[in-house]
């Protein structure tokens, strides 16, 4: 199978020095045939979008790519617990998947939520996790790297809401400082009691913790790259991106 081509102007593929049997993409919100206010490529079956354009965006996901299995969508609930992709049959509830076997595509859907692919060095296992901020405070990437189990692996944050743009109050800031004080530096105070919060400033502090510093992407907002990307802060009805890995 070809990798995913750099000019596919429908999805967004990772910079990181991944191995070549690794393949992974973020979908963007364009070229698919839902309509407003999913308009228009929404994967998500849970927003109330037209099942019969989901279905055929997923289809057209699967044909564009060329992906040797369909991918295992995830029930996401906020939570840290993983499945194998190459036994989970839907409908599952999990917040991520991991593969250790060629042609199991592991996926997550997200519109501000954090996205979080893993591969190891020798590429021989893989992992797709959502990460909201439920679930980065309880631990659903240290879960990942318990699920993949012990290695040295490579980690990229795929595109969600933006430092500048995610406003919290202090239950979320507390429900990291309890963990880990150094994440006091993640938050930055707008007014009394609200922060701007960094997703991928925490998310890099919890790898870090479990000694994986090879982290890469983490550059994108959801929220103000519109264009682009789905965002539920933004627009509330709305659909959502696919972030998929699988190896050949």
């Amino acid at each position: 199978m070809s990798d995913p081509r750099p000019c596919e102007p429908h999805v967004l593929l990772p910079d990181w020095p991944a191995p070549a049997g690794v393949k992974a993409l973020t979908t963007l919100r364009r070229g698919g045939v839902s309509r407003v206010p999913f308009a228009d490529w929404n994967l998500a079956d849970h927003v109330d979008d037209d099942p019969d354009a989901v279905r055929e965006n997923r289809r057209l996901l699967r044909e564009r790519f060329r992906l040797p299995a369909e991918p295992v969508w995830l029930t996401q609930v906020h939570g840290s617990s993983l499945v194998d992709a190459a036994r989970a049959s839907a409908p599952v509830q999990a917040d991520g998947s991991y593969a250790t076997t060629p042609g199991a595509v592991c996926a997550v859907l997200t519109a501000d939520c954090l996205p979080v692919l893993f591969c190891s060095l020798d590429g021989q296992r893989v992992a797709a996790v959502h990460a909201g901020w439920r679930g980065l405070a309880g631990g659903v990437l240290e879960a990942a790297l318990d699920a993949l189990g012990p290695g040295e692996y490579l980690a990229w944050l795929g595109p969600a809401i933006g430092p500048a743009a995610f406003e919290v109050g202090p239950e979320v800031r507390n429900a990291f400082l309890a963990f880990q004080p150094t994440a006091a530096a993640a938050f930055q105070e707008t007014r009394p009691g609200h922060w701007l919060a960094d997703l991928y400033g925490l998310a890099r502090l919890r790898l870090a913790a479990r000694g994986l510093d090879a982290v890469y992407g983490g550059e994108h907002c959801t929220l103000r790259e519109a264009e682009r990307f789905y965002s539920y802060r933004r627009d509330g009805v709305t659909g959502r991106m696919a972030t998929l890995i699988w190896r050949e």
